[in-house]
């Protein structure tokens, strides 16, 4: 048999051809196969034919562990927690407010449907729709009843059900669950309350409770302890409706129930990134209409 040039290096005699191409390839150029050896162009070919495996949410199959997003979260509402400690004018200006009077010296009135001559009204009825979002990155003061707790409580049962949701999920389907349950959240409130002043991430906290519930479901595994761990969330959530906004808890857990149920029993050809992302907007399209809808209630 009589050598040939590798087809890369041409300097190279070998007696070896790529099991695919069948070109020519040295010792330097060759990967083994299962039957025989590859050159570098047909293992890059067939990386890219190959489709990378998807968990049952649509999001890929991964060794990573770490809960990037988890933490992230986590720090972003310490961060905001520090700021509003350095200057609590930051809960009044972006924590959640559906509509109230601005009046001339500065304090809040409850709004009826009408304004008057030196009043402005403040608000997501105002046009100041980024309360929705910011306020649930906002905690109750120092200086309230239950104070730092408040933010302490959130925090450790993000740090909890964060670790298992994103685990599950992925970042981006994590991140996408969390920051809808917090819109959803906010939208209740506005919906049923919106004169009070809510903050904290418990609407989102809820979020991860109901997708941590559906994802189990979803898993067969046992749920006598997943629904003993709901039953005491829910049962938590109509105790705290004393001092708390069980609005934002409660639209919170229905959003995250609802996201968490389309990732996770859509047919398999809907399981994908493109497709989820246009779910998520279009949830997002019909939280606006309803504070669409309910600005119009509220302004006339």
């Amino acid at each position: 048999m009589e050598a040939a040039a590798c087809y890369r290096h041409p300097s190279h005699e070998t007696y070896v051809s790529c099991v695919r191409c069948e070109r020519p390839i040295c010792t330097d150029c060759m990967t083994v196969a299962s039957v025989g050896h590859q050159c570098p162009g047909c293992v890059k070919e067939g990386r890219q034919s190959v489709r990378r495996a998807r968990t049952v949410f649509g999001g890929a199959v991964t060794s990573a562990v770490t809960p990037v997003v988890t933490y992230a979260l986590i720090a972003l509402n310490v961060v905001a927690y520090v700021m509003e400690v350095v200057r609590p004018e930051v809960v009044e200006r972006f924590g959640m407010l559906g509509a109230v009077l601005t009046g001339p010296d500065g304090a809040l009135y409850y709004y009826e449907g009408v304004s008057a001559p030196g009043f402005e009204l403040t608000g997501v009825a105002g046009g100041e729709w980024y309360r929705l979002l910011t306020g649930a990155f906002l905690h109750l003061e120092p200086d309230q009843s239950f104070g730092v707790m408040h933010l302490v409580f959130n925090m450790l049962a993000l740090w909890n059900l964060g670790r298992m949701v994103e685990g599950r999920l992925g970042r981006s389907r994590f991140l996408g669950l969390y920051l809808l349950s917090a819109v959803g959240g906010s939208v209740l409130v506005y919906a049923l309350a919106p004169e009070t002043l809510t903050v904290g991430a418990s609407g989102a906290v809820f979020g991860l409770a109901a997708a941590f519930w559906v994802i189990s479901r979803r898993l067969n595994h046992d749920m006598g302890p997943v629904n003993r761990f709901l039953a005491g969330l829910l049962l938590w959530m109509v105790v705290s409706a004393l001092f708390t906004s069980w609005q934002g808890h409660l639209g919170g857990l229905l959003t995250g129930a609802l996201v968490t149920a389309g990732l996770a029993y859509a047919p398999s050809r809907l399981r994908t990134g493109p497709v989820q992302a246009l779910g998520g907007v279009l949830l997002l399209g019909l939280l606006a209409l309803v504070v669409v809808a309910r600005t119009a209630a509220l302004t006339g």
